[in-house]
């Protein structure tokens, strides 16, 4: 192909807006068409997509929100959905990328994106070293200003909010995920006691025989998780790294010890029951256990991202983490991959790889 030739781009397409779980019926395969070149005297830049990341995130976009509902805004039905992702620059109006350069950024969920808006321009970042592979860069390093950065949400959720001491008891819920094997092995790293709760026997095997949990168990298995967790926790829990919400979240607060902290990144059970979500009812546990909750969004601590990823650069030329990615080949797979997320289906971090050049 050559530039300014025009080419067959196939697309998923948002169909329009959801209640509840998202289903795979709400996003389909289109194929337009796109001109390999960005349009004369702008600062565009145009992608070949490679790989795209599925947050879960996305689907609360799906939904028809007011602003107050979320820190991101919906999808607009009709388009591609976007998110993030990595790619390879075509054409560039932008004399920060020239062709051939490999950027991570917000994209949209097709073959190629033609990245017009200066804000999105400017939130691509080109891909500092290649000794990693490329998909790392929606995941493990995603990299500053952009959304679904696992790597530096683990970080700070643990490290930053969470200020863990040798010894401590910590639980990861949603342990598996793109965010908690990262957790848990961070608190292996500092000598802690680590369990996670994950939704199958082979993520149980995951985490204690290749990411190093000490223990972990399957939640779907458990009638009563505050006993579950009695059951793993006999002294109580110091760290309770928040993916899940609701009854899990409930559970926990039954078994935290005294000064207990609990960093709350997601609520995973909550997403798609906003008008009913759960309540909560151990709240007294908050008074007697001196207990500090506190929520955050990845994006207030973006002037960590140097600090995080020279820590994650040493951990993995050391061998020191694990990183399992859950890799989805084809376009015309990304809608069963996200969805997937919300059912449990995906083992590590949900990415698509699009295209491997």
């Amino acid at each position: 192909m050559r530039n300014g030739d025009e080419v067959q781009n196939k697309q998923v397409i948002f169909r329009d807006y959801v209640s509840g779980l998202p289903k795979e019926s709400d996003l389909v395969i289109n194929t337009g068409t796109i001109e390999l070149k960005v349009p004369e005297g702008s600062k565009a830049v145009l992608l070949k997509n490679l790989y795209l990341s599925c947050d879960p995130s996305m689907g609360v976009r799906m939904k028809k929100l007011p602003d107050s509902a979320s820190y991101l805004p919906s999808f607009r039905p009709g388009s591609p959905p976007y998110g993030f992702g990595v790619a390879k620059v075509l054409d560039s109006g932008h004399p920060d990328y020239k062709v051939g350069d490999l950027v991570c950024g917000l994209t949209g969920w097709e073959e190629y994106s033609l990245i017009q808006d200066s804000k999105r321009v400017g939130m691509l970042k080109k891909v500092q070293f290649t000794d990693v592979p490329l998909s790392y860069y929606i995941g493990i390093l995603a990299h500053i200003h952009c959304i679904g950065m696992p790597g530096l949400t683990a970080y700070v959720g643990f490290y930053e909010i969470c200020a863990p001491k040798k010894g401590e008891y910590v639980f990861v819920s949603a342990a598996s995920g793109a965010i908690g094997q990262l957790v848990g092995q961070f608190a292996k790293l500092m000598g802690c006691y680590v369990v996670g709760s994950t939704g199958s026997n082979e993520k149980i095997d995951l985490l204690k025989n290749k990411l190093g949990f000490d223990e972990a168990f399957n939640y779907k298995e458990e009638q009563n998780l505050a006993v579950a967790l009695k059951r793993y926790f006999p002294e109580g829990i110091d760290i309770y790294f928040e993916n899940v919400g609701g009854k899990m979240l409930d559970a926990v607060l039954s078994n935290m010890r005294l000064h207990g902290r609990i960093a709350v990144c997601g609520m995973i059970s909550q997403y798609h029951n906003l008008d009913e979500p759960e309540g909560v009812h151990n709240l007294m546990s908050f008074i007697v256990k001196r207990i500090r909750m506190e929520g955050f969004v990845v994006s207030d601590y973006f002037h960590l991202f140097p600090k995080f990823l020279e820590l994650m650069r040493e951990h993995i030329k050391e061998g020191k983490l694990v990183y399992v990615e859950d890799i989805s080949e084809g376009l015309e797979n990304a809608p069963a991959a996200l969805v997937g997320l919300f059912h449990g289906k995906n083992i590590g971090k949900q990415v698509v790889l699009v295209s491997k050049e």
